[in-house]
């Protein structure tokens, strides 16, 4: 009976191996479904929520009874900050954006009664839109999505939104999310 622990075949010597190629960032292969309630507050020419439903990267939603039940309901003023352990409600529901104006941002998320869901705040990030540049949490909707998808583990959405904005790419320079 051969002894497997003292009956070692000499190996073959390896080649050398060739330089691996870099590792791609990856991610699960269907992507988060991306809702925006769209409250029509400002300017539309300058309305970033607009831009990404014109090349069908979020859907546009006009009342909270349209946002997807048991969504992650992205709120500024939400107690818990969003992380991995959302993804799942995400991938299974969809993530939920509010445009509105940040001036009028504590009256619309008061009032939002959504239906059911995780209400969940991005950590603090500095804006890089040209309207709030350098200012802390005064991000966009396309900001605000993208920062959300790249803590879900979906940087690579992410990127795919900031791409339509000039301004965009800068999020991943200033906020080491990415």
């Amino acid at each position: 009976m051969p002894d497997p622990v003292n009956d070692v075949q000499p190996s073959e010597p390896s080649e050398p191996s060739e330089p691996s190629e870099p590792i791609e960032p990856t991610e699960p292969s269907e992507p988060i479904r991306l809702v925006v309630l769209h409250l029509d507050q400002d300017d539309p020419r300058k309305c970033s929520a607009r831009k990404l439903a014109r090349f069908d990267l979020v859907e546009l939603v006009n009342r909270p009874g349209l946002v997807p039940y048991q969504a992650v309901i992205l709120d500024p003023f939400a107690q818990e900050v969003i992380a991995p352990h959302h993804g799942p409600a995400a991938r299974l529901r969809g993530l939920v954006a509010v445009d509105c104006s940040w001036e009028r941002a504590v009256e619309v998320f008061r009032k939002l009664r959504a239906r059911g869901g995780f209400r969940v705040k991005l950590p603090p990030l500095t804006a890089v839109n040209p309207i709030n540049y350098g200012k802390p949490d005064k991000l966009t909707t396309v900001e605000a999505l993208a920062a959300a998808l790249a803590l879900l583990g979906h940087p690579l959405q992410a990127h795919k939104l900031l791409d339509k904005f000039k301004w965009g790419p800068q999020l991943t320079k200033i906020n080491r999310i990415f």
